[in-house]
């Protein structure tokens, strides 16, 4: 098992199965199929989120803007939840 391991020769099957776990498991992974319009959402609210989880981050931001940590997180949280741009009309075939 090893020897094919380090060969390459894994069953595929297993392979996919794993990706198929790690993409339930963490919700920021990619897909194949991930739209320019869904990666880009998902970037913008990851940016977000992380300058809420940071507090030196949210109290530079509070500073820059003369407002407190608890509006700048609130308005943070809010424009996490609402995207950049509208969705992309779908195309009909």
């Amino acid at each position: 098992n090893f020897k094919e391991f380090l060969t390459g020769n894994m069953g595929e099957r297993s392979n996919i199965d794993c990706q198929l776990h790690f993409e339930s498991k963490y919700i920021r992974t990619q897909r194949v199929d991930t739209t320019k319009f869904q990666w880009g959402v998902n970037q913008h609210r990851n940016h977000f989120r992380s300058c809420i989880e940071d507090r030196s981050v949210l109290n530079f931001l509070a500073i820059a803007e003369n407002q407190s940590t608890a509006r700048i997180r609130f308005n943070l949280a809010r424009k996490m939840l609402t995207p950049y741009v509208p969705p992309p009309k779908e195309a009909e075939y």
